[in-house]
């Protein structure tokens, strides 16, 4: 008889590209500038520096071709899974996704807000220790979880 396994819980999820840039000025650029060449926008961004490199976490409008493009121009980058949730009352939410995730043992690694807002609303990218866990527990709480297609459109 099969051992019984955990079901996964279909966390709405949207990929994030970690983009490896050197330390050098116009370096950013010249990525959004490829991607803007394909038509693709992207969506958040977060830069991460240090002396001898940076590091630019994107959220973009084609994922898929973003890893293509990447690919084919020797970019080099990494790629995660991350919550993005919508926060109704703006600002006034963070503490409420904050205690949830607490109260669920949840931890945040790192996480930034979009350019752009879905719904008018204020929208938060998570990068988090346990997606599945973290988006019961926010759904829970009555958040709505983003997918890429509702930040694609």
């Amino acid at each position: 008889m099969p051992l019984p396994t955990a079901e996964k819980l279909n966390t709405p999820q949207v990929r994030q590209f970690s983009v490896f840039l050197q330390n050098k000025v116009g370096a950013l650029l010249e990525v959004v500038k490829l991607l803007n060449e394909s038509h693709v926008v992207v969506l958040a961004l977060s830069i991460q520096d240090s002396s001898e490199s940076a590091i630019g976490r994107m959220i973009v409008s084609d994922p898929d071709l973003v890893a293509e493009l990447f690919h084919e121009n020797d970019i080099p980058y990494s790629d995660c899974e991350l919550l993005v949730v919508e926060l109704d009352d703006g600002p006034e939410d963070l503490a409420r996704v904050l205690a949830a995730l607490l109260m669920a043992e949840v931890n945040v690694y790192f996480s930034y807000p979009l350019l752009i807002r879905p719904n008018a609303r204020a929208v938060l990218a998570m990068h988090l220790d346990d997606n599945d866990c973290a988006g019961s527990v926010l759904a829970g709480e009555g958040f709505r979880l983003l997918n890429q297609g509702d930040l694609s459109r």
